[in-house]
């Protein structure tokens, strides 16, 4: 863009031509019309009549704005990371919806929409954002990409190539997040604690063959025949369940979290309680190591794994790699959340995993110690 005055391009939930998800979008656009008139700056809608009509609009009028906005949940997230991602143009949440663990995470405005865009608008006036780590999940030979809201298989197959946000599901809980999808039940932690239920009660052991590059550099490579797999940005899952405690966005690292072993009836109790104070990752049935890069692919034993999702959205099949991109999402927040932000210590992550008994290198957990007792 040459000319002085911005633009900022505005994008709702392409799913929600009725209902409060258009009103959502309207209202936004209203108020960021309203507050450009007195800060001066421009405001077009670019919403399509899908996700991916959406995300065309937004790439093919790339010169036509400076900020992007997203209206709705962690998919809508999904888009935008995958629009702006690696650009450095800046994104804006309004985090209205079910589950918006990202918004949560970074302590933004959640289901408050006229909070939201007044701190986006301050943000664009006094040049206000963070730098936000991103996942990238590419294919590896032999897998490909389906469509990111039915899952289905392209005519015409392709690889896998896009940013998440949150967090890469690879095992149950990308089949929890694909009954969540298609529950009908109003709230979004609603939805995913009864998919998790019905899924947790037909466990199913899927085969992965994984190989990691540590903090260090070095390498670890394994095999895994668990229900639970993924590949996490972010702390939250499921509408603020704490699955990855000491994820953050600006570490530079994702953090793998698996099921070692079938806890029993105690230890469920005792991890959902941990699940919601960032504690979990002290059970000593749950696997996690601290990775640069991970490679998924098909195990030895278990099942064939289900089609992975990232924020939500249907990804692809093993095999596939997953990265860190350092800084590759621009985000804008309000100075509060940027103060923050700029203030979270990695020393305070690595004294967490060291309460939980682990170490923070490898995940195991250190000698003499076998994850925090069940109470």
């Amino acid at each position: 863009m040459t000319s002085e005055r911005k633009t900022v391009a505005v994008i709702g939930n392409p799913s929600s031509a009725k209902g409060e998800g258009a009103r959502a979008s309207e209202r936004v656009l209203e108020l960021l019309r309203d507050q450009g008139d007195v800060h001066g700056f421009d405001v077009i809608d670019l919403t399509g009549d899908s996700f991916d009509g959406s995300t065309a609009n937004a790439r093919e009028r790339w010169d036509d704005y400076d900020y992007l906005v997203v209206v709705g949940g962690d998919g809508m997230i999904s888009l935008g990371v995958n629009v702006v991602g690696g650009t450095g143009r800046p994104l804006g949440v309004v985090a209205i919806g079910s589950g918006n663990d990202f918004a949560r995470g970074l302590g933004l405005p959640v289901n408050r929409l006229d909070t939201a865009v007044e701190g986006i608008v301050g943000a664009i006036v006094h040049d206000c954002h963070v730098e936000v780590d991103l996942g990238h999940v590419r294919s590896l030979a032999g897998g490909t990409a389906v469509d990111t809201t039915t899952g289905d298989a392209y005519d015409e197959p392709k690889p896998v190539n896009r940013y998440y946000a949150g967090m890469l599901s690879c095992g149950l809980d990308a089949r929890v997040n694909d009954l969540a999808n298609h529950s009908h039940l109003p709230n979004g932690s609603l939805r995913y604690l009864v998919a998790l239920i019905r899924v947790v009660l037909h466990l199913t052991n899927y085969g992965f063959h994984i190989r990691t590059t540590l903090a260090d550099g070095s390498a670890s490579e394994y095999d895994l025949a668990t229900p639970l797999l993924t590949v996490a940005n972010s702390r939250h899952i499921g509408g603020g369940i704490e699955v990855s405690p000491y994820s953050r966005f600006n570490d530079g690292m994702l953090d793998l979290v698996w099921l070692e072993r079938k806890p029993t009836l105690r230890e469920v109790a005792v991890a959902i309680r941990r699940a919601y104070c960032g504690r979990i990752l002290s059970c000593p049935f749950l696997g996690w190591q601290r990775v640069r890069d991970v490679r998924i692919s098909r195990g030895p034993d278990g099942d064939e794994p289900p089609i992975l999702m990232a924020d939500g959205e249907y990804v692809g099949t093993v095999p596939v790699e997953a990265s860190v991109v350092a800084n590759g999402l621009r985000l804008l927040v309000p100075p509060a959340v940027r103060e923050v932000y700029d203030h979270t210590d990695e020393a305070d992550t690595i004294a967490a995993i060291h309460r939980d008994g682990r170490d923070p290198l490898t995940g195991k957990f250190l000698a003499g110690t076998e994850g925090a007792p069940a109470r």
